[in-house]
């Protein structure tokens, strides 16, 4: 047996026993769409919690692409930083969102294949003749080859012990809900169809599919942009705007649940609306849960803002009596070039006031060095005469 058996097998069991459980093979669809939700909450919250982060990062993102509009590959290197810085990865909340998707392949499997996987008839060769039963002896045209168990498991009960001699396994299963029969495959084209609630029902279901589908989008949308607020920690309307997603991109899951809707048994249809009404239950615990986290960021932005604003008041305040106080606004040079030139001057003026008070006067008393010219000159051997008398001492010898 291949990997996709072992893939297949925890959905049957789990499928199979909640249809035993309850009788109903739709309430089994709901309560397993139920147990799935509860499963992946850890990656629907780690999901959640990525791109509620990326939201919060739009008004950086935006002050980004204004900052670097000329230079393309520079915005995406400083986006790319930023969120690297931020712990967040530009594809973790898409491909967490992936995850439930991957789950309807096998869960489409077993529901595609009742008497495989939900009745438990894995032998080839049986399953065969089980066919065979129904083509050759009770003359039944399946519409399509490829949904031909589906199809047989509503003649089941008319040709129940016939078929339990070929597999004691085979059983009857109740595949209505609420009037609609789940084991039957919508037919878009309503008008070539009877119509009773039945038709009217399966004709609606892949329709309702892809409205709550849209609408858990919508809302998932919102609650993200909640939390978008600027570095003041208040909300920013136009970064909560500028983050609306393409809605191609909205419409593609919507679009996608119709058109398989009309292609699949209506069980998966019910399965998906299921889905989507619990992702909405689901979205805004998530975004309840981690708001409370991101006002707490924003209580201390606030907080912050509110300390700043506090101060650049205050400055204003003294801003405000400086202007009353020089109404003309006439304020002293502090040039570079005037500061050395006052400085200079004020040095100066300091070395004239210390001369002017330690130096002798040119009259009246007498100079340290005894010479008026030579004030300063205070060696004891200088004489100012001196030359004077030993040139009239040679003279007299001579």
């Amino acid at each position: 047996m291949d990997l996709a058996y072992y893939i297949k097998l925890p959905f049957a069991y789990l499928l199979n026993f909640l249809t035993e459980f309850t009788g109903s093979y739709g309430v089994a669809l709901l309560l397993f769409a139920l147990i799935v939700k509860l499963i992946l909450l850890p990656i629907s919250a780690k999901s959640k919690k990525s791109m509620l982060k990326m939201s919060r990062m739009t008004p950086k993102v935006k002050a980004l692409e204004k900052k670097y509009a000329n230079d393309k590959e520079k915005y995406q290197l400083e986006v790319n930083k930023l969120y690297k810085e931020e712990g967040v990865s530009t594809c973790s909340g898409c491909l967490w969102s992936f995850v439930p998707l991957l789950l309807l392949l096998p869960l489409y499997e077993v529901i595609r294949e009742p008497i495989t996987w939900l009745m438990g008839v894995h032998d080839q060769t049986v399953i065969t003749a089980i066919k065979d039963f129904f083509t050759n002896e009770a003359g039944i045209v399946f519409t399509k080859d490829v949904y031909w168990q589906i199809e047989a498991m509503k003649h089941i009960p008319e040709y129940l012990p016939q078929l339990q001699q070929i597999s004691p396994l085979v059983h009857s299963i109740n595949a209505t809900f609420l009037g609609i029969d789940l084991s039957s495959i919508p037919n878009w084209k309503i008008w070539t169809e009877t119509l009773d609630w039945n038709h009217i029902g399966l004709f609606l279901l892949p329709l309702i599919s892809g409205g709550f589908n849209w609408l858990s989008m919508w809302i998932s949308q919102k609650t993200n942009n909640t939390v978008i607020t600027d570095d003041k920690g208040e909300q920013d309307e136009a970064a909560a705007k500028a983050a609306q997603s393409n809605k191609l991109m909205n419409l593609m899951m919507p679009i996608m649940s119709i058109v398989f809707g009309f292609m699949w048994p209506a069980g998966m249809s019910l399965y998906w609306i299921a889905q989507a009404v619990l992702g909405i239950g689901q979205d805004y615990f998530l975004t309840t849960h981690y708001r409370k986290v991101y006002d707490a960021e924003d209580a201390i932005k606030q907080q912050k803002a509110a300390e700043e604003a506090a101060l650049e008041a205050e400055r204003e305040r003294i801003r405000q009596e400086r202007r009353e106080a020089n109404p003309d606004g006439i304020v002293e040079n502090t040039s570079k070039k005037k500061l050395q030139q006052k400085q200079k001057a004020e040095k100066a003026a300091a070395e004239a006031a210390y001369l002017a008070k330690h130096a002798p006067a040119k009259e009246g008393k007498k100079p340290l060095s005894g010479d008026p010219e030579r004030p300063f000159s205070r060696g004891r051997a200088y004489m100012a005469d001196r030359y004077d008398k030993d040139q009239e001492e040679d003279n007299n010898k001579e």
